[in-house]
């Protein structure tokens, strides 16, 4: 299992981003995987990194659709092998006590 977290934002387009947003998350949650929406980014459990990049795809495609012109996408992935990790079990390491 990857974890990961995206941002994605499309430069030019006002001060208002929420319709991108919006599509991004549309496509991460018709894709099944768990994710969970931040103030600034949103994370996502994913089987592996190919998963991963076509679903950045799928989003990044979305976000030309909607009319960008210039998309920065940040990703950060957390590829851990030595046990299963999960976006709860990353919180509950951190919140349980």
């Amino acid at each position: 299992m990857i974890l990961a977290q995206l941002s994605v934002y499309p430069i030019g387009e006002g001060v208002s981003m929420g319709r991108f947003v919006r599509k991004g998350v549309k496509i991460i949650e018709e894709s099944g995987y768990t994710y969970q929406v931040g103030g600034m980014s949103t994370s996502i459990e994913v089987p592996d990194l190919q998963d991963l990049f076509d679903l950045v795809g799928k989003i990044r495609q979305a976000q030309l659709d909607e009319g960008a012109e210039r998309i920065i996408i940040e990703l950060k992935v957390d590829d851990r092998k030595d046990k299963k990790a999960t976006l709860a079990s990353k919180i509950d390491s951190v919140t349980a006590g």
